[in-house]
Order: structure tokens, then C-alpha cells, then sequence
């Protein structure tokens, strides 16, 4: 029983990240659950329950699936994120023959970092639109201006001040305390619609979408695995850390990467979005000390349940777009920070011309909104970015350029 609270309370810390993706993106959050539960399980399966991560919704695919969904719908927008997860498994299968090295040769700092900015500062005019209660493309209106900053407002600074100034485990929840803030003040500002909570069943199906497949979507997604791939890294070092235990020799690097790949091809075959390490979760077990695996089965056991009452989906329906759009502001300047701070703390030299070429066209081919298509193929966004960086990085030459050697401690730090 002890296990199981533990494991309720593991879920409790990555549960307003995890729904915060699906409300953001127009997916199902209680798919969402289920995915994260049935993602993690399989993680455990594939490393051998050997080590204390939950896994949930990954941030950096929020701005692709919000443009997947748009453009080709979300059984195609699963399809894509099902491939994104083959990359995954592919990964782990070429750190098995080559070693982690190949991934920090592939993917260096002067590549991940500018692509992690790009997926937070895409979103920049989204977060802004929906803070003054409007749709994220900003065309309709849906909740009146003045109304929706006051309530933005009240979710931002909850979530600040929680990251900030809480202690101890309330720190970990931030995200969570600002949607509950935002919430309330909905409440007393008469914005919520309580319809769908009382028409809901208490227990209920979620609503699953099964994938398609379509090569643009495919194709569009593959090259958003990059940022994940680079954190599963710095996750990995972080939990191995805190529990004194060195998870890339066992199970391996290969296992855990692998492990992330098949738990988003299985959430995506359902309409859950790509599941990846929570760094929310290694604090909770730095903090708790719980640093039995079992506790991450229970946890994901209690998301699948949670994903079956329907009330708390339709609660989770009714969350108003200022209060998301509150808690964006922070988020996806986060993220931008995150791309800077991976730059600054392995030292790239932006005096050097290779480097600055990078970064450079990186940044506006991604923010710029470049596309790149022949026939009804098309590249764009952070998908066309992500690869030209990779092109320019290979191919530029690497005595104009930075040393490939990456301080892993230095990129956790960042990442996390």
C-alpha cells in the first residue's frame, strides 16, 4: 500500500505537465494518461524495471503536433509521431553498435541548441493569443480580453512563484499549482462551463484515435526527435545521479532510448502524444528518496485508472484557453532559455564562423517560418530546421568549427 501512494504521488508531480500537452495540442488528456501508463510499462519491460522514471508528454513536440493536427488531422499527426518513436528504437540500436559518442557527434551542442530555442520561441505568439483568450491563431475571440489577462495573469504568477519560492515537494508541481490558481479565478470570473462535467459518465472509455499514415506527416515529424533524444541523455545521467547507480551501463543507453521509442509508438497508436523521460519525476525521487522501480508502476497503473474516469476528463475539457495560455508564457520561454543555455554552457563560440552559420540560419529558418516541398511533400518549421542544422554540422569544416566534446553534466543542467 506504502508503494502504491508513492507511486499515486509520482503521477500527482508529472501530472500537470503531462495534461498541459493534450490540452495545448487538442488531443484527448485522458488518451494522455493512458499512453504516459502504458508508455512507462513498457520502458519497464524493455530496461528490465531497472530504473525509477515515469514517462509522459514530451514538451518539445507540442508546437509539430499542434501543426500536424491543423494540417493533416490527428490520426495522420499519430502516424508521424508512431515514426518519430522508429527513430527512437533506430537510436538505441546505433548507441548499442557505435556507442553514446555517436549521438554527441551527430547531434552537438551547436545543433541541439538552437533547435530547442526555435521550439520554444515558435510558440511565442501562440502563448500570447491564447493569455488574451483567444483561439492559438488568434482569429477568434473566445473569452473577453480584459477578463482572460487578469486570468492568464493569475496562472503565470501562481507558477512563478511557485518555482521560485515553494519548498520542497510543492516545488515540484508548479505547473499544476498555476492550471488550479487559473482555474479558481475562472471560477469567480464566470467563464467556466460545467455542461460537459455533468453530461460526462463517471467511468468511460477515453476517446482513442487510431493512427494513419501519410508521408508528409511522417516526414515532418522524424527530424523533431532530436531535442528528446539529446534530453534522454541528461535524464539518464540525472537519475544516475540521484540514486548512485550508472543506468547507461545497465541496462544500457540503448535499452533506455529504445525504451522511449516503443512507449510512443504505443501511445501514439492509441492518440496519446510521444512519451520521454520526465525530469519533473527525478526530483521528486532525488527529494523522496524513492528510488524503487516498482513505485513508477504503480504510478503509471494509476494514470491508466485515472484515464478511465470520465469526470476528470471533462474537468480537464473545461480548463479556459487564458489559463494555458498563463502557464505557455513561462513554458515556451523556458524552452527558448533552455536552447541558450546549452550554447553558453559548452562554451560555443559563436566568433567562429561555423558555429555563427549554424545558429544563424537554424534560428530563421525555424522562427521564420521557412518551408521546403516538391510536389505534395513539404518540410517546415522545426522539422526543416532540424535537418539543415544537422547538414551544415557535417558538412561544414570542423577545424572552422567547435570541439564535438559535450560536458553531459553541463547539458542536464540545461535540459532539466
Amino acid at each position: 500500500m506504502k508503494t502504491a501512494i508513492q507511486g499515486a504521488q509520482m503521477l500527482f508531480v508529472a501530472f500537470g505537465s503531462l495534461v498541459l500537452v493534450p490540452l495545448l495540442t487538442g488531443l484527448d488528456p485522458s488518451v494522455a494518461l493512458f499512453g504516459a501508463g502504458i508508455g512507462t510499462l513498457i520502458f519497464q519491460f524493455i530496461t528490465r524495471r531497472s530504473v525509477p522514471i515515469f514517462l509522459a508528454s514530451s514538451f518539445a513536440f507540442i508546437a509539430p503536433i499542434m501543426y500536424g493536427v491543423q494540417t493533416w488531422g490527428i490520426p495522420s499527426t499519430m502516424g508521424g509521431l508512431m515514426a518519430a518513436g522508429v527513430v527512437y528504437v533506430g537510436l538505441g540500436a546505433l548507441i548499442k553498435v557505435r556507442g553514446v559518442e555517436i549521438i554527441h557527434r551527430i547531434l552537438p551542442p551547436v545543433v541541439v541548441g538552437p533547435v530547442i530555442m526555435v521550439i520554444g520561441l515558435g510558440l511565442a505568439e501562440t502563448a500570447v493569443h491564447m493569455a488574451q483568450g483567444k483561439t492559438g491563431d488568434g482569429a477568434v475571440q473566445l473569452i473577453d480580453a480584459g477578463i482572460a489577462m487578469w486570468i492568464a495573469a493569475i496562472s503565470l504568477t501562481t507558477t512563478v512563484v511557485i518555482s521560485i519560492f515553494a519548498k520542497g515537494f510543492l516545488k515540484l508541481v508548479p505547473i499544476f499549482g498555476g492550471i488550479v490558481a487559473g482555474y479558481v479565478a475562472s471560477f469567480f470570473f464566470g467563464v467556466l462551463d460545467f455542461t460537459p462535467i455533468q453530461q460526462a459518465a463517471w467511468l468511460a472509455l477515453p476517446n482513442f484515435t487510431y493512427p494513419e499514415f501519410n508521408i508528409n506527416a511522417i516526414l515532418f515529424m522524424i527530424p523533431v526527435a532530436i531535442a528528446p533524444a539529446v534530453e534522454h541523455v541528461g535524464d539518464m545521467l540525472a537519475i544516475s545521479n540521484v540514486t548512485g547507480k550508472n543506468y547507461l551501463k545497465k541496462p544500457g543507453l540503448h535499452r533506455t532510448i529504445a525504451g522511449d521509442g516503443f512507449a510512443t509508438i504505443a501511445a501514439s497508436m492509441f492518440g496519446a502524444p510521444p512519451n520521454t523521460t520526465y525530469s519533473e519525476v527525478t526530483g521528486a525521487v532525488m527529494l523522496t528518496k524513492a528510488f524503487n522501480p516498482v513505485i513508477m508502476t504503480w504510478a503509471a497503473i494509476t494514470g491508466i485508472v485515472l484515464a478511465l474516469v470520465g469526470k476528470l476528463g471533462a474537468i480537464l475539457q473545461t480548463i479556459p484557453v487564458p489559463v494555458m495560455g498563463g502557464i505557455m508564457i513561462l513554458l515556451f520561454g523556458t524552452i527558448a532559455a533552455v536552447g541558450l543555455n546549452t550554447l553558453i554552457h559548452n562554451k560555443v563560440d559563436l566568433h567562429k564562423s561555423r558555429n555563427l552559420v549554424i545558429v544563424a540560419i537554424t534560428l530563421v529558418f525555424g522562427i521564420g517560418g521557412m518551408s521546403f516541398g516538391i510536389g505534395e511533400f513539404s518540410l517546415q518549421g522545426i522539422s526543416l530546421c532540424g535537418i539543415v542544422a544537422i547538414f551544415l554540422n557535417l558538412v561544414l569544416p570542423h577545424d572552422l568549427g567547435e570541439n564535438h566534446v559535450v560536458d553531459n553534466a553541463q547539458m542536464e543542467e540545461g535540459t532539466k
